[in-house]
């Protein structure tokens, strides 16, 4: 009995204690006033002593260090607050993903320049001023191909561009070969019309219509899809935080200072369950990013393996002087199916021979090409070193919407364990955690979330990730969903030379489109001088092609 009565002394004695510690503090509000005016207020808004606290609308209404100007102005400092570090994550993510897009694009666009320049300096070696007054067929060629990976086929029709330059480069050699002729428009027409059962060029048109369309496919989309993410990440971190969150901020992390414990933390519980209500809507854009950042790393994996850019452009010089190393050596054949198809063109008066005939032969042979052996362009490496560590960063984003309640609420911005602040006092927070998400907020004990009105920039934000994500899977499977314009969003059609799964695995054959519209006539310039026999202008011209159009024999 003795030692009960000395319990309940003691327990008085620190109940009193404790009591009288707190009423102390409340009737010395000075660690609140320096709180408050680090914050950047007014120092004379906090009482000098607690007063009575029953005009509060948002924190506990007993004696208190808070007025009501006091609320209005720490609820506006709660919303910079809690803005505060969702921007800084936005903004990093953001920043790195706008780096990765021009790093990439700037790559791409330097491979199309060196490819070009690659091709021209090794023409003019070879082919000299033959080829510079023709030169402006390729150059054409690789503007068409800047424009299609820049617009798509709202610019360029890759196919057409593709079938158009091949058959460009089919009558200007057939002229050349077949110099001692005069042909009409009418008859180069014919010419063009045959240029697939022909196929002067061997199988390299076939191939490398299937690895541009399917390298450039892949590459402008993706680097669309870089593009996307801080425009989308931008446009969701700057969506306004509700009056109801807003006071749910502020009961936790200020209204501590109105009983004078402005040091107090919130829970991490209760943390958690402020910011899943704040951040409800953000977090329902979680499953499409995922199904975007997915079908991101999935058409990287593409990059890496059979559409690779750099490998389909650094090498395209070589390929197409295999095509004209083709024509060359089939010139006779191909002359004599098109003299078979369209009739004996009439002989030229004006021709004649510039150079005596060399009964001499060309040994050299292609310069073989080793993917080894590819250089580093652009952004200073390779496409594979790239694409190795952009895919590290998409799958870093992954979550990254759901997991921002949980990213914020850690550090020094909780109190674990069971010394923090509830929302009413200094305890255990006993609520259970809810989900993310709108619709888990109809059960949040802290934060009033209206779930029948989802925020209208968010859903367009999914709307947008769905579209891309379309457009990516598209793409990993080689075909090119092109719109109009470049704005998300508007209407789309399926265009392109693609390929469907399994198939993307193995060459395909994609028909040639016929020429529409009038026949191309592209006047090459030829030399003249004196008639020569017909053996010897045949044996000439051989020679002439040769020199002309033969790839890296030298």
């Amino acid at each position: 009995m003795k030692t009960l009565l000395v319990l309940c002394v003691v327990c008085t004695l620190v109940v009193l204690s404790v009591s009288g510690s707190a009423e102390q503090k409340l009737k010395n509000c000075n660690e609140v006033r320096a709180a408050y005016s680090s914050k950047g207020f007014n120092v004379n808004d906090v009482p000098n002593k607690g007063v009575n606290g029953a005009p509060l609308k948002v924190c506990p209404q007993g004696f208190s260090c808070c007025t009501v100007e006091m609320e209005e102005k720490l609820s506006q400092q709660s919303h910079s607050d809690m803005k505060a570090p969702v921007s800084r994550l936005s903004t990093n993510l953001q920043s790195t993903f706008k780096q990765k897009h021009d790093h990439f694009d700037k790559f791409f666009r330097e491979l199309l320049k060196n490819a070009e320049l690659s091709l021209h300096n090794m023409f003019v070696r070879t082919y000299g001023m033959m080829y510079m007054q023709n030169a402006e067929l390729f150059k054409n060629f690789f503007e068409a191909l800047t424009r299609y990976y820049v617009s798509g086929s709202a610019a360029v029709n890759l196919d057409s561009m593709l079938s158009d330059f091949w058959a460009d480069l089919l009558e200007r050699m057939f002229r050349l070969v077949n110099v001692q002729y005069e042909f009409s428009d009418a008859y180069m027409e014919c010419v063009s019309q045959h240029t697939e059962q022909l196929q002067p060029f061997g199988d390299v048109p076939r191939k490398l219509r299937i690895q541009l369309t399917r390298a450039f496919v892949a590459a402008r989309t993706f680097v669309r899809g870089l593009a996307l993410m801080p425009e989308v990440v931008n446009k969701v971190s700057t969506v306004s935080a509700s009056p109801s969150c807003v006071r749910a901020v502020m009961k936790m992390m200020y209204c501590p200072y109105c009983s004078g414990q402005v040091a107090l933390k919130p829970c991490q519980n209760y943390c958690l369950n402020v910011m899943r209500g704040c951040l409800a809507n953000q977090a329902d854009l979680d499953t499409e990013w995922n199904n975007f950042l997915d079908a991101m790393l999935s058409l990287a994996e593409r990059l890496e393996g059979p559409f690779n850019f750099e490998s389909v452009m650094d090498p395209i010089d070589v390929k197409i002087s295999e095509a004209i190393m083709n024509m060359q050596e089939n010139s006779m054949q191909v002359s004599q199916k098109v003299f078979q198809g369209c009739g004996q063109p009439k002989p030229s008066v004006a021709f004649r021979s510039k150079r005596s005939v060399k009964e001499t032969g060309f040994t050299g042979r292609f310069r073989p090409y080793s993917p080894d052996a590819r250089p580093t362009t652009a952004a200073g490496t390779s496409l594979d070193r790239l694409t190795n560590d952009v895919k590290k960063k998409l799958k870093h984003a992954k979550k990254f919407w759901s997991t921002l309640p949980e990213t914020v609420c850690a550090g020094e911005r909780i109190a674990p364990g069971d010394e923090c602040w509830n929302g009413t006092a200094k305890s255990r927070y006993e609520s259970v955690v809810i989900g993310n998400g709108l619709a888990n907020q109809v059960s949040n004990p802290d934060v009033d979330v209206d779930i029948t009105k989802p925020d209208i920039v968010i859903r367009s934000q999914i709307a947008v990730l769905k579209e891309m994500t379309s457009r990516l899977k598209a793409a990993h499977s080689g075909n090119d969903i092109s719109v109009e314009t470049d704005d998300f969003g508007s209407g789309e059609e399926e265009s392109g030379s693609g390929c469907e799964p399994p198939s993307c695995d193995t060459d395909i054959y994609f028909s040639t489109p016929p020429n529409p519209g009038k026949p191309r006539v592209n006047q090459v310039v030829v030399g003249r001088s004196p008639l020569a026999s017909q053996g010897s202008v045949a044996l000439a011209l051989c020679g002439l092609a040769l020199a002309l159009l033969a790839p890296h024999l030298r």
